[in-house]
């Protein structure tokens, strides 16, 4: 993931280089911004914080995101959330 904090809201903006871009509303201090990445995160698949975690990219914009669920269910969930992303 691409991030992009001090956004006015969080949402996805598509693809940018090979990475899903996403605007974060927190500012990039005392680990905001990664918190909140991961907060939406599980929001949007609608699972538990704990299920979500950062495995690389704590001070960088370029994030990897763990996610404990099955593949396809991730799969099925960037397909929906880029089809949004690409009719906004």
């Amino acid at each position: 993931m691409l991030v992009a904090p001090n956004a006015k809201r969080t949402a996805c903006m598509g693809l940018h280089d090979g990475a899903l871009r996403v605007r974060l509303a927190a500012a990039p201090v005392d680990g905001a911004a990664n918190e909140a990445l991961l907060r939406w995160v599980a929001a949007e698949l609608g699972v538990a914080r704990s299920a979500v975690s950062l495995a690389r990219g704590d001070t960088s914009k370029r994030k990897q995101v763990a996610i404990s669920l099955p593949l396809a269910r991730v799969e099925a969930w960037l397909i929906s959330l880029l089809g949004a992303a690409a009719s906004s």
